[in-house]
């Protein structure tokens, strides 16, 4: 995908400011409440708190406020009740977009989502419209220099995983099935390799390259409904010139 940048790859570039990190750590913290609520707060024996623990970690989340969160669950204090909800829809150019929100009012959520689809020149699909092109994946991001990342992918494949991504930006991410993703991250972690990020995301199947108009609407939609406060993860099947996201992801401004 020489020329193109994924939408992950932009995510994290963008996430780097303040304001980009503040929010995060809210959504992170949000998912570490959940997972805590619905599976139980000792990470032992609970996969899905486990990897929301270690996401918060890599993303800087100080670990008094994991605790602070996990000690007030196990005290029985849920707070709001929230829901995991998926949306489904089109950006410009045929992009498939996947959102995950969770949130205390399926009705504001949805509204939100849907204008703001609709503000950007998207269209919000039905249940299963786009959801069958994505694949639940665990993905393991590395840092290096080109030579060091080239080194990552063997060692990966080596320990269990399933697919590497091209080096984007002086990262590389690595693909595995969901039950390897902690075994391939330790492997990694203990050949000396950089880890950035380790999570389950959805990987889409197949990609859809983009024009430099498509490109930038298609941008506009994803900053937006990422900044919604209740969404959690966008996800896309769109490759990116990079010469579009290049005023982007330096802190030149908005497509």
């Amino acid at each position: 995908m020489s020329g193109h940048s994924h939408w992950s790859t932009i995510q994290r570039q963008k996430g780097a400011n303040d304001a980009k990190r503040a929010k995060l750590f809210t959504k992170l913290s949000r998912e570490v409440s959940t997972a805590a609520r619905d599976g139980g707060t000792n990470p032992d024996f609970n996969p899905r708190l486990r990897l929301a623990v270690q996401r918060a970690r890599d993303a800087g989340v100080p670990n008094d406020n994991i605790e602070r969160i996990l000690k007030r669950i196990a005290g029985g204090d849920d707070g709001s009740t929230l829901e995991e909800i998926w949306y489904e829809g089109y950006g410009t150019g045929g992009a498939a977009i996947l959102v995950q929100a969770l949130t205390d009012n399926r009705n504001r959520t949805s509204n939100e989502v849907r204008s703001t689809f609709s503000r950007q020149g998207g269209n919000i699909g039905e249940v299963g419209s786009v959801s069958w092109i994505f694949d639940s994946t665990g993905t393991v991001v590395v840092e290096g220099s080109a030579g060091e990342l080239e080194d990552v992918a063997l060692s990966a494949i080596d320990a269990g995983a399933e697919d590497v991504g091209d080096p984007d930006g002086g990262q590389l991410e690595v693909y595995t099935t969901p039950s390897q993703l902690e075994t391939v991250r330790a492997t990694l972690l203990e050949q000396g390799a950089r880890v950035v990020q380790s999570e389950i995301s959805m990987r889409p199947k197949t990609r859809v390259d983009l024009e430099v108009s498509a490109a930038k609407q298609n941008l506009r939609l994803l900053e937006r409904l990422d900044e919604l406060d209740d969404v959690q993860q966008v996800y896309t099947n769109a490759n990116f010139p990079s010469d579009v996201i290049d005023g982007v992801t330096d802190g030149q401004g908005r497509p």
